[in-house]
């Protein structure tokens, strides 16, 4: 997992990863909170990078409900198989 793109953002975000292995993918949106804000269901990827804007995970600054997301600091995990990896962003309004 690799850190967001850009960050600060407003409204949206590029989130690059990389497998080791053939995995279906995940990346949860979490606030300060611990409460989920967001999830963003990948499928199934292949081995390689994910880095550009065509391949990394885009989120679009918005809740389940398609709300925009209030100013702040925000976390994001990515699963893939058993692998889980966190890191923080910020949205900056």
């Amino acid at each position: 997992l690799m850190a967001n793109y850009p960050n600060p953002f407003n409204p949206e975000t590029w989130i690059p990863f990389e497998l080791a292995a053939d995995s279906d993918v995940t990346i949860r949106i979490y606030g300060l909170d611990g409460g989920l804000v967001r999830t963003l269901e990948l499928g199934a990827r292949g081995v390689g990078e994910y880095v550009g804007r065509e391949d990394a995970a885009y989120w679009d600054g918005r809740n389940a409900e398609g709300e925009a997301v209030a100013s702040g600091v925000y976390m994001y995990e990515l699963a893939a198989g058993d692998y889980h990896a966190l890191r923080r962003m910020v949205v900056m309004k």
